[in-house]
């Protein structure tokens, strides 16, 4: 079971292959700032799902930008956001097999903007081809998330220091 543990806690998010091609220097509030300027540049980059279509070239996956942690997973924290992101996946993705609120860790080329309604605005998304897709499982997905029950029991026991002696024992659950 350790071995098991610990064979899953090292799993790479980004591919070996993929790495040394990763431009780490590029910041999501750069990329949003002027996309262009890293057109074919491969970045990584995380988010939480918020809608996912179809198109000609592939599956479009908008996510909610939040920044990686050490293990490159998404942090929980939506207001550390910077904005939102566009994907596309040039394989089949059903839209239907990603849920809204799923976390990814995405490699990808950047691909210039996308400019697309949002409410009644036009906003701006910098757009990413995919080279690697890594979907994190939810919560419920995840062992080593799982609740666990909280109760235990344990036995105790002592001496006293003082004169004329002393001791205990207890019983606790």
């Amino acid at each position: 079971m350790f071995l098991l543990l610990t064979a899953c806690s090292g799993q790479r998010v980004i591919p070996d292959s993929l790495e040394p091609l990763v431009d780490r220097t590029v910041s999501f509030p750069e990329l949003v700032a002027t996309p262009e300027t890293y057109q074919g540049k491969l970045v990584v980059l995380g988010g939480e799902v918020l809608k996912t279509k179809r198109l000609k070239e592939g599956t479009q996956v908008e996510l909610l930008q939040l920044p990686l942690d050490r293990g490159e997973r998404p942090i929980l924290d939506r207001q550390q956001s910077q904005g939102r992101f566009l994907v596309i996946q040039q394989e089949f993705l059903d839209p239907a097999a990603i849920a809204i609120g799923t976390l990814m860790t995405v490699v990808g080329e950047a691909s210039g903007a996308k400019t697309e309604p949002l409410d009644e605005v036009e906003y701006r998304y910098p757009l990413l081809i995919v080279k690697h897709l890594h979907t994190w499982p939810t919560q419920s997905q995840d062992y080593r998330l799982q609740p666990r029950p909280r109760f235990s029991i344990g036995l105790g026991g002592g001496t006293g220091g003082r004169m004329g002696g002393g001791g205990g024992f207890g019983i606790g659950f």
